[in-house]
């Protein structure tokens, strides 16, 4: 598999050059000072997400919920769901049972991951054995990303280089939970590197689920110059386990069973997994050319594969009789792609104003390949209460359907953070992108059945304004602007090609506080977010139209302190009011209490799905001395609707944690104790069908031993 000439010689082009200028100088050693980062505190300082520069989050006009590398420790989070339940507006999804998914303020989030700022699109589970921290980017954010952003944006930023590190741990827990971990590296003057990975085997609390998965993760840095860096990054990771869509409703709630009861084949671990395997390598040169003016070129390229078979209910729940039937398919994913990011940032005055500009361009290329066989039936009159489940044979299938996508960016943008004075800052940016997809249909007899195209571009617009009355406060007031195309994260069809896409607007006020001499700081915001021209189906003509708007209004706080007396907090509260306002959208996918029959049920009016209205969360620990650290926290969420059309309502929920942990100088050990009180709750949804809901996890344990070699 070979590279995109234009990809390789944007690449090579930019070091090459890099490299020439940094051989007119002298090479000497230089030796930095400083206060070591505290990887300890709960307090974040600074995100690189939100303006692709090292700004501080006091400076930044725009929400941004960054959960340092201390409280996923702490909380022991090993996937991106255990983290981003902490977020304040973020609802979570099941994702098919084979990739994370998440709603953002209302929408959903399913292709807005990134890592180090490079999209992150492939649908599969992640890993955290190689993260450091994470970001949540509120709002439309296209500005610096391009299409897609509407609710908000998750970056995951990877451990790099620059520490000596000697760290192993173990992990063990119910349900046969193992899970190893290396974090290795060396710090040098010229060369430094970094190894990190996992290794997890593990069954579940669902019955039938088994987790088998592997990660590993090594970085070089390289010491050019005293003004160049080269940073070199790859990452593997292989996760086979069971496909998992959830459980059935009844009677608007989801069906009253334990929550280990799986609805799928009797022979799950052959007819029922995913496997997934993501390969990426990425190259980041860094030149310094003065101290006001510096240049930054990335490259990334991935290759993904995804091989998920399933067998899940299909069709609506015959609440008469107290049945439903299940289907079994498969889907098969290959994907690969680049994407190069160039990006100059200038130091500059005009007169009594300081500007630090960003001048951006982005080229990159992406091919998505799916092949899907058609549900054929295997199993009627299942019973939703008592299932008896069938066996299946994985290789019966129905027609397949190839398709054949193609993806190109091409962008330019400019930012710009201005400084006024003491009190008064502004961050203004533009960006501008072309966007090409093409689609190529194939049937089961190879005969190509649709050529698809179409391109877009489109302008994505930021301008925020902050006051800072004194060094403790800030208020900010911010709008900006993205676009979501037709087939953004799959293959165009013919029902969508012709559509333009859809554009989302973000209106907010905010302020943002340092408190008791910097150990914590605490924010709060109101937002309305817009989202226009979402694409709904024609109930009189079945086509789809660009009829629709979804309007999310939102209150949200966070506050976060590393305390006196050794506490730690980390809190945060959303309100989310999030309604389809315009929408010709009805939902015949329901569950009719009382007959055989689906419900048609019209969107326009109901809230969006797997939004509650009111979320929550609270995480504080504190050292006890002697080497003793305790902590506990809960979540709180709302009631969420499962389907658009609301007939289904997945009940609100308060869960409890507990951590106990000894540290010596050496070795640690941790102990986590989860849903303290066993509360039966349901953790997700499809979003779309009312039958696919996810029970969360009942009371769990797990110890963890760390040790320094």
């Amino acid at each position: 598999m070979s590279l995109s000439r234009k990809a390789v010689s944007v690449a090579v082009m930019s070091a090459l050059a890099l490299a020439a200028h940094a051989e007119d100088e002298q090479l000497q050693v230089v030796k930095v000072t400083g206060a070591k980062e505290n990887t300890n505190s709960y307090v974040p300082r600074s995100s690189g997400g939100a303006t692709k520069t090292d700004m501080d989050l006091k400076d930044v006009p725009q929400t941004v919920n960054v959960i340092p590398a201390a409280v996923i420790k702490d909380m022991h989070a090993t996937s991106l769901q255990d983290v981003l339940k902490t977020v304040p507006g973020v609802g979570l999804s099941t994702g098919d049972g084979q990739r994370d998914q998440v709603f953002i303020r209302g929408f959903t989030a399913i292709g807005d991951q990134f890592v180090d700022g490079f999209r992150d699109d492939a649908l599969y589970f992640r890993d955290l054995s190689n993260i450091e921290q994470l970001e949540v980017v509120k709002g439309p954010a296209a500005v610096l990303y391009g299409r897609g952003s509407s609710g908000g944006l998750v970056n995951r930023v990877t451990r790099k280089p620059g520490a000596d590190i000697n760290d192993i741990s173990l992990s063990l827990s119910d349900h046969a939970g193992r899970r190893g971990e290396i974090d290795f590296g060396r710090a040098g003057e010229t060369v430094s590197w970094r190894l990190t990975g996992a290794r997890e085997k593990a069954d579940s609390y669902r019955d039938q689920q088994f987790l088998d998965r592997s990660a590993i993760a090594p970085s070089l840095a390289l010491r050019i110059s005293a003004d160049t860096r080269l940073l070199l990054q790859a990452d593997y990771l292989e996760d086979r386990r069971l496909t998992d869509f959830g459980i059935p409703s009844y009677n608007g709630r989801p069906v009253d069973v334990d929550a280990g009861q799986y609805y799928g084949a009797a022979n799950a671990s052959l007819a029922d997994y995913s496997q997934s395997r993501v390969t990426s390598y990425a190259a980041t040169l860094t030149h310094k050319f003065s101290p006001a003016l510096s240049l930054r070129n990335g490259f990334r390229f991935y290759d993904y594969t995804l091989d998920r078979n399933n067998t899940n209910i299909s069709g609506t729940v015959n609440e008469v009789a107290g049945t439903m039937s299940l289907g079994h398919a498969r889907l098969v994913r290959k994907e690969h792609g680049w994407s190069n990011q160039t990006e100059l940032t200038q130091k500059l005055a005009t007169g009594s104003v300081q500007h630090e500009v960003l001048y951006g361009i982005e080229y990159g290329e992406q091919s998505k390949d799916a092949f899907t066989n058609a549900a054929v039936a295997v199993a009627s009159n299942v019973s939703i209460f008592r299932p008896v489940l069938p066996v299946v044979d994985p290789a019966r299938l129905g027609p397949r359907t190839d398709t054949y996508g193609t993806y190109k960016t091409s962008a330019g943008y400019v930012q710009d953070a201005l400084v006024f004075s003491d009190q008064w800052k502004a961050l203004l940016g533009a960006r501008y992108d072309r966007f090409e997809q093409q689609s190529r249909l194939q049937n089961a007899a190879g005969v190509t059945t649709a050529n698809l195209s179409r391109i877009d571009t489109a302008w994505s617009p930021r301008a925020g304004l902050v006051w800072q009355p004194d060094q403790q406060q800030s208020y900010y007031a911010s709008w900006s602007r993205s676009f979501q195309p037709s087939g953004e994260n799959f293959a165009l069809a013919a029902n969508n090609a012709d559509l333009a896409p859809e554009i989302t607007r973000n209106a907010e006020l905010g302020g943002k506080y340092d408190l008791w001499g910097g150990r914590a700081n605490a924010t709060v915001s109101l937002y309305r977010l817009e989202r226009d021209n979402i694409k709904v189906t024609d109930p009189l003509t079945n086509r789809i139209v660009p009829i629709g708007k979804q309007r999310s209004d939102g209150l949200e706080l966070t506050f976060n302190a590393d305390l006196g007396n050794a506490w730690k907090v980390m809190a945060g509260y959303a309100y989310t009011d999030a309604t389809i306002i315009e929408s010709l959208a009805i939902d015949t996918s329901v569950n009719q209490a009382g007959t055989t029959t689906a419900a048609r049920i019209p969107v326009q009016g109901k809230r969006a799905t797997l939004t509650s209205r009111n979320s929550g969360n609270l995480w504080l620990t504190k050292e006890l001395g002697y080497g003793f650290r305790t902590g506990g926290g809960i979540n709180a969420v709302g009631s969420r609707f499962a389907n658009p059309g609301n007939t289904v309502t997945l009940a609100g929920y308060v869960t409890a944690d507990a951590m106990l942990a000894y540290q010596a100088a050496k070795y640690e050990v941790q102990l986590n104790l989860n849903n303290i009180g066993d509360t039966g709750y349901i953790v997700s949804g499809h979003g779309s069908s009312p039958n696919l809901s996810q029970p969360g996890a009942p009371r769990s344990i797990a110890l963890t031993l760390r040790y320094k070699l």
